[in-house]
């Protein structure tokens, strides 16, 4: 395997007059947590997972965070346009650590493309030293959505991937029915169990080094029902992970590009045969550019985290053709179709804009990852540790959040992580923010307005596996940080009550408020959908962060 470098924001050959301001940016962020150097050494692809799990020390405070998206598509997807060569170059111009490109599963992939994809998979990683890339695949979940899956890099990461897609894939079986009322549901649905059991196994015997899953765009289509995504996360935690929060497709919106009806994300479905008809039709739109399930307080995220179950949230690009671009489709040989090559012809350039509503890896979503070394195991182990947040638009350089006992004078449990407290003990969370030291790709410099901490109850699990709500989640308070720039820490006093809870973090630009979804006496000021054809991304861009647990006795 090609031996992997440090971003240049990271690596201490590279003169800071060498970088940009979010470069620089990013180094003061690594050396005010004590990794910069020799303390952020190189991770081996193949680092045992006890190593792994052992370097982040369970609340170690001396965090970096990767910048990745975990949803790319190439020419290897059906309906994509990018070589891995464009894809590549446009993730390091954002600003990218970790990318995986995850082809739309098809026999031709299957039988082709996934192959000839790995060869172009590693002469990236070798002519990319500076990134991590990833193989994966989107998964068609039987009876539901799409998933994200990949593995670490190794000797069967694609073998992997192709013996999944044929024993498993839904669109390749025939198992896509989903309504209540067909005989197939619940084969289809038990199919999927056993694909992500399948998936925990091979990593158990070392088949694999590491696998993980993620649910995309969940509300697109509102066919992942509640005990479905109960059923996938309980099959395998260690695997399932997690969900989009924010889905790709964020350039949809744009004013006068797409048309009057256009939404962000592609979000413009109805309910169907197939959709959990508990959904309300509302939720089938998203909220300040978030998921309906994320962007609910008290809504399904909420209701998950209520259980005491970590699950992480992404964001990402899942681009296929990027807003404003002049690229198209190259022209297929005679005789020559998708299905018996696995490859679609690499795209030509035009003088025009070409249709497309998604924006490039990093333009304008992103997810952090929070790690102590650099490689593609402490990526996998950082998403599993939950140490995650997110932001569009480029709203943050950097979030970092520790939740201590008054008593204590230790670093606290920092993002996915569990503290244990006494009845009636008084926390302190503080949350380092730092602001974005320069204009995004869209020539703004994003400011942050308000940052609001929102609790729920953990009650454990639930006795109706649909149940979408969690009705002791609310926004306990808000943060008005309007006109701060730097770096500050806010320091929010929590008091632990009776029983066990969680707190998270949320936070916007503050120029598209209302009522959240549940009500104003659960979400005063939360985000709200956008009018069809008016969802400028750019205006309305917010931050989310993965909870933090705590236990009382």
């Amino acid at each position: 395997m090609t031996e992997q470098q440090l971003p240049v924001w990271a690596d201490p050959s590279v003169s800071p007059a060498d970088l940009d301001a979010q470069g620089v940016s990013r180094r003061q962020l690594l050396r005010r947590a004590g990794l910069f150097g020799a303390a952020f050494a190189l991770g081996s692809a193949a680092m045992p997972e006890a190593t792994a799990a052992d370097a982040f020390g369970g609340n170690d405070p001396r965090l970096a965070y990767l910048v990745g998206d975990h949803h790319v598509h190439s020419v290897y997807s059906h309906d994509a346009k990018y070589t891995f060569s464009q894809l590549a170059t446009a993730a390091a111009k954002y600003g990218l650590d970790w990318m995986v490109f995850n082809e739309h599963s098809n026999f031709g992939h299957a039988y082709y493309g996934a192959a000839m994809e790995h060869k172009e998979i590693l002469k990236a990683r070798a002519e990319n030293p500076r990134q991590l890339i990833f193989q994966g695949l989107e998964w068609y979940i039987p009876a539901a959505e799409h998933c994200t899956i990949f593995a670490a890099p190794g000797p069967h990461e694609v073998d992997l991937l192709t013996r999944f897609e044929l024993a498993y894939d839904g669109k390749l079986l025939g198992y896509t029915d989903g309504a209540p009322d067909n005989p197939n549901t619940a084969r289809n649905e038990a199919h999927a169990v056993k694909a992500i059991q399948w998936l925990a196994e091979q990593r158990r015997t070392g088949y694999v080094d590491d696998v993980l899953v993620f649910a995309n765009h969940p509300m697109r289509l509102g066919i992942d029902s509640p005990h479905e995504m109960r059923n996938w996360r309980d099959a395998a935690p260690e695997i399932m992970i997690g969900m989009e929060g924010a889905p790709g497709a964020q350039g949809g919106g744009i004013p006068g590009w797409e048309g009057p009806t256009s939404q962000r994300g592609e979000y413009t479905n109805k309910p169907s045969v197939n959709s959990w008809a508990g959904y309300p039709e509302n939720a089938y739109v998203l909220y300040g550019g978030f998921d309906w399930m994320t962007a609910t307080v008290g809504g399904m995220w909420d209701a998950m985290l209520a259980e005491g179950k970590l699950f992480t949230i992404t964001t990402n690009s899942d681009v296929h053709r990027v807003v404003f671009d002049t690229w198209k489709n190259g022209d297929w040989l005679p005789g020559q179709n998708f299905d018996n090559t696995g490859k679609i012809p690499d795209p030509v350039n035009t003088d025009s804009p070409q249709p497309g509503g998604d924006f490039w890896p990093g333009q304008f979503s992103r997810t952090h990852v929070g790690v102590t070394r650099y490689g593609y195991r402490a990526v996998m182990a950082g998403l599993r540790a939950g140490r995650v947040w997110l932001d569009h638009g480029h709203l943050l350089d950097g979030l970092d959040v520790r939740l201590k006992r008054d008593c204590d004078g230790g670093p606290g449990v920092t993002l996915g992580g569990r503290l244990r407290v006494r009845k009636g003990e008084k926390l302190t969370l503080n949350v380092t923010v730092t602001t974005a030291s320069r204009p995004n790709a869209q020539g703004i410099l994003p400011q942050l307005a308000h940052v609001d901490l929102i609790r729920g109850a953990v009650r454990g699990p639930v006795t109706d596996r649909e149940e979408w709500r969690a009705p002791d989640t609310r926004v306990a308070r808000t943060v008005d940080v309007s006109g701060r720039t730097g770096t500050y820490t806010l320091r929010i006093p929590v008091t632990a009550g009776d029983e066990s809870f969680y707190v998270r973090l949320r936070g916007s630009d503050g120029k598209r408020n209302g009522i959240g979804y549940l009500g104003a006496a659960i979400d005063p000021h939360g985000p709200i959908p956008h009018p069809p054809g008016d969802g400028d991304p750019w205006e309305d861009t917010w931050f989310y962060s993965n909870p933090v647990f705590v236990e009382v006795s």
